[in-house]
Order: structure tokens, then C-alpha cells, then sequence
């Protein structure tokens, strides 16, 4: 590991040498790389300053200790030494996750999709419910929604609906939410008060550039209907609503909630792309080793990850075992413990894979 944080310190150097070389201002697009690679490279060079300062600052406390020294003296550099060398560690541990190779889509922003499972209409009012907790989740973290698609139904719950997060690190915090998502409650229609079990299930799609993800327009078969969005007096004459199918894999998209033809085919073909950028991204890590593979960043979307239930108050993540007694707050969109929580168990499956491979 240090021998690789070596290099990557005499890398930071070199590029450093070469920002402060005249010759490369005047090529402004290589400037702005060179830039780039060194700010990519700052956190983690001055984390291994930092250790390094420690552990220097360790040996010398250890010399110390060696030499005759008055008592008292002798106790207080015991206890830097013991702090020292409890920071030392916490240092290393950070060291060693930041080493751990980023998503290429963690900066990305995502589509959540959202759709009503087993339980009919009362998973269809779970499922209105997780939007508005991802919405609101998005508006505390600052990022910005929009409602690319909604199929409602008549008393306010959601048969699915799909909503567009732009913000920096969306994915890498919303990237743990794709599986089954199961609520315990009873009904508001339920007039017997026994708790029922039903689920919806989350989706969370990075969104791909057009230059990452090449569609050939020939594999495309894309059609037009009357869109039903709208209601009253402002249903829709014209057919401008939109189905793509994307013949080599069969993935089908839908877009009916703008009034032009071309909004609505413009959002169904970011929503395509990122499908296919999903399917690209899962053919590749199915051909990486069990052992490497984390436990909880597997996005499978048929995996039970948590259950919200409403007698007790609680919210629990099965993938890591962890529970929160806060479900009202939760709901509203108070989930960062949750994910934090998750990515801390994702570090650490990941290091542990890294161990084993060694």
C-alpha cells in the first residue's frame, strides 16, 4: 500500500513541476487537464503527508521513551505516544479506503424508478411514499428533481413513477436504495386493523452521456400515442406521447408528461441510455470475482433490502443489519444516516476483498 501512495506522491509532484511550467499556460486544454489530475490527487497525497508526519512524530516519541528521562516527562510522552499511535491507525483505515478504486459514476446524476409490487393499492401509496422521501431527500442535500413519469393512481399512490436527481454525488448516495423496499402496516382501507405486508421496487439508474453510451438509430423502434397525463379539458389530441423499444435488448421506455412530442423524446432517450448504461455497467461487474463484489453495492433490484415498519416505529436495512427508530423522519427524507451507514459497510467488503486477493 505505501509503496503505491509513494507513487502516487511522485506523481502529484510531477505534475505540480509541470502547472508551473510557462510553456503549458499557453495550451489552455492541457493546462486544464494537468490542473485536474493534480486537484484528483491532493486529498489523498495530504492524508499520506498527514501519516507520515505521524508516524515520523511516533519513532521520535519512541526514541524518547528510550532515553534516561525524568519520570513525569516519561508519562507524558507515553500518552502522546499512545494517541499518536491510535491516529496513526485511524489514519491508515482512511488511507486504505481511499485507495479503494472510485465508481466511475459516483459524480453522475440518476433516475430513480419507483414502482408498486405485491400488495395493490396500499403498495402503490408505499411507492408515492419513497418518492416523496427521495424528493425530499434530493431538496435537503440541495439537488434538483423532476418528474419524468408518473402513472397515478386514484387516491394518491403511484403504480410507478420516475424521478430525474441532478446533483454532484447523487449516485454515489442514492446507488444503495435499488431493490425491494417492503412496508408493514395496516391500511388506511383496511377496516379489520391487521397488519399487511406490501412492497415497491427502486431502481437507481446513472445517467449516461450520449459519447458513453452509442445507439444506433436502426436498433430503434419508436412510437407515438395520445398521451392520458393531462385529464379534463386538456386531454391531449395530438399523439404526443412516446414508446421507445430498443430491439437488441428489449428494453422499453415511455415518456407522455411533457406537451411536445419532443420533450417527451428527448427525456425517454436519457432514460434509454441509462438503461443501457446499467445493463454495460452489471455485464461488467458479473465478471468480477465473488470475493471482490461488496455485499450492499450490488443493485439487484429483486433483493429485499429493507423494511419499514409502521407498528414499531422502525426502519431496518437487511443487507447490513442496521435499524433506525425514526421512521416519521426517515420518510421525510432524513436517510443520510442510512446511507452512510451503507457505504461504511461497502468500504469495508471492499477492503476485505482487496485483503483476500493480496
Amino acid at each position: 500500500m505505501f509503496e503505491r501512495l509513494g507513487e502516487i506522491e511522485q506523481r502529484y509532484d510531477e505534475i505540480g513541476n509541470k502547472l508551473a511550467d510557462p510553456s503549458v499556460w499557453e495550451d489552455p486544454k492541457e493546462y486544464q487537464h494537468l490542473a485536474k489530475a493534480h486537484s484528483d490527487l491532493a486529498d489523498i497525497v495530504n492524508k499520506y503527508r498527514e501519516y507520515k508526519r505521524i508516524h515520523q512524530q511516533k519513532l521520535d516519541t519512541e526514541d524518547l521513551l528510550k532515553s534516561p528521562i525524568e519520570e513525569e516527562l516519561r508519562e507524558l510522552a507515553q500518552s502522546e505516544l499512545d494517541e499518536l499511535k491510535e491516529r496513526e491507525k485511524q489514519v491508515e483505515q482512511e488511507l486504505r479506503i481511499m485507495l479503494i478504486p472510485k465508481d466511475p459514476n459516483d459524480e453522475k446524476n440518476v433516475f430513480i424508478e419507483i414502482r408498486a409490487g405485491t400488495g395493490g393499492e396500499e403498495a402503490a401509496l408505499f411507492a408515492g411514499e419513497l418518492l416523496r422521501m427521495y424528493m425530499r431527500y434530493a431538496e435537503r442535500k440541495h439537488w434538483k428533481t423532476e418528474l419524468i413519469s408518473a402513472n397515478e393512481t386514484g387516491i394518491g399512490g403511484f403504480k410507478e413513477a420516475i424521478l430525474a436527481v441532478e446533483g454532484r454525488g447523487a449516485y454515489s448516495n442514492l446507488k444503495y436504495e435499488s431493490g425491494v423496499h417492503r412496508v408493514q402496516r395496516v391500511p388506511e382501507t383496511e377496516s379489520g386493523g391487521r397488519i399487511h405486508t406490501s412492497a415497491a421496487t427502486v431502481a437507481v439508474l446513472p445517467e449516461a452521456e450520449e459519447v458513453e453510451v452509442e445507439i444506433n438509430p436502426d436498433d430503434l423502434e419508436i412510437d407515438t400515442y395520445r398521451s392520458s397525463s393531462a385529464g379534463g379539458q386538456n386531454v391531449q389530441k395530438n399523439e404526443t406521447a412516446i414508446r421507445i423499444v430498443h430491439k437488441p435488448t428489449g428494453i422499453v421506455v415511455t415518456c407522455q408528461d411533457e406537451r411536445s412530442q419532443l420533450q417527451n423524446k428527448e427525456k425517454a432517450m436519457r432514460m434509454l441510455r441509462a438503461h443501457l448504461l446499467e445493463r454495460m455497467t452489471r455485464e461488467q461487474q458479473e465478471q468480477i470475482s465473488e470475493a471482490r463484489r461488496s455485499m450492499v453495492g450490488s443493485g439487484d433490484r429483486s433483493e429485499k433490502i429493507r423494511t419499514y415498519n409502521f407498528p414499531q416505529g422502525r426502519v431496518t436495512d437487511h443487507r447490513i443489519g442496521f435499524t433506525l427508530y425514526r421512521l416519521d423522519s426517515f420518510l421525510d427524507g432524513d436517510i443520510q444516516e442510512m446511507i452512510d451507514q451503507l457505504i461504511a459497510a461497502d468500504h469495508a467488503a471492499r477492503l476485505k476483498g482487496d485483503e483476500e486477493s493480496d
